[in-house]
């Protein structure tokens, strides 16, 4: 486990979502930094490191979600931090996304931000440990053809304030709120909702070192809430 006592390794770390796009950055960043980073998701990561350290699981399934974050804790003798960087988007009015896509939205961005910090949160108490949330820029701006991302996203953002609360002075706790990536994010979206030029997206790398400088602070110091997105950025302020 992280002494938080000055250490600059970010110590283990699991991160929903881990095996690709802005996830499988920051399990590049933790390990880089000297940490050990522990993965949930759908799918394996390129790089499973001693292929003990993921769990294969759909975060829509709390219930699942949260037994796979016990064993993989339970597996690398506790946790230092979990990152929630899983998320989906359905673009559409209302009226026109299937309502089972639709719940899929929130049940994957906010409720399964919750199931993950919710099973870890007695290991972090243990380690005096941190949470990092992911929201988005939408999350603060609504838009659109977005209702369920909106939603889950602004979720997020009250879900996080709340805990920061909650658990002052226990868990450290940071908001994380990135604009567009260069990522997959996009890649099944129909054309009118795809960024017109992907160039000027911020690379997932550039977020993925400010989740490190949250995971790094020095006791009694903490980043509550960090905006991280390109200079072009439409959906902020």
């Amino acid at each position: 486990m992280r002494d938080r006592k000055g250490r600059d390794d970010p110590g283990t770390v699991l991160v929903s979502g881990g095996s690709s796009g802005l996830g499988a950055a920051i399990v590049r960043a933790v390990r880089l930094a000297g940490g050990r980073p522990l993965v949930l998701d759908r799918n394996k990561p390129d790089d499973n490191g001693n292929g003990k350290d993921f769990a294969r699981v759909d975060v829509a399934d709390t219930r699942a979600t949260e037994r796979a974050v016990r064993e993989l804790a339970e597996s690398a003798g506790g946790l230092d931090a979990v990152v929630t960087a899983a998320g989906i988007d359905r673009c559409g009015r209302l009226a026109d996304v299937p309502g089972t896509d639709w719940d899929n939205v929130v049940a994957v961005d906010l409720l399964g931000t919750a199931a993950v910090v919710r099973a870890a949160l007695p290991y972090l108490m243990r380690s005096r440990g941190h949470v990092i949330t992911v929201a988005s820029t939408l999350g603060l701006r609504a838009v659109s053809d977005a209702t369920a991302y909106c939603a889950a996203k602004f979720g997020v953002v009250g879900f996080t304030r709340a805990l920061a609360a909650e658990l002052a002075g226990e868990v450290g706790v940071t908001l994380l709120v990135p604009g567009g990536m260069r990522t997959n994010f996009f890649a099944d979206r129909d054309e009118k909702y795809r960024p017109a030029d992907e160039s000027v997206l911020n690379a997932p790398e550039n977020v993925a070192r400010a989740v490190l400088l949250a995971l790094t602070q020095p006791p009694g110091c903490e980043v509550r809430e960090l905006v991280v997105c390109p200079t072009s950025e439409t959906s902020w302020p």
